[in-house]
């Protein structure tokens, strides 16, 4: 039986994890993107009613989650409805 190989050296060693950079919207003046009451960008996809719903919840204040997740969700509904709409 062949003995097993040892892959150890070129496993990552513990040591202090590297800051992670919070995750932030794009920047409002990039093409496809306008800036929203919230303070992060919407992207336009020239679907008047996604844009519309994505303008919606970047308007949403990032500290209020209620708020956050009740146009997260609008904007689920939507694009599940503008998806199946492609469908038929």
């Amino acid at each position: 039986m062949p003995e097993p190989m040892d892959h150890s050296e070129n496993m990552p060693r513990p040591g202090p994890a590297e800051p992670v950079a919070p995750a932030t919207a794009p920047p409002a003046d990039l093409p496809g993107a306008t800036a929203g009451e919230g303070g992060t960008a919407a992207p336009e996809t020239g679907d008047l009613v996604v844009d519309a719903a994505l303008r919606d919840l970047a308007a949403v204040d990032d500290a209020d989650l209620d708020a956050t997740l009740v146009a997260g969700e609008s904007v689920h509904r939507t694009l599940t409805s503008r998806l199946s709409d492609l469908g038929t």
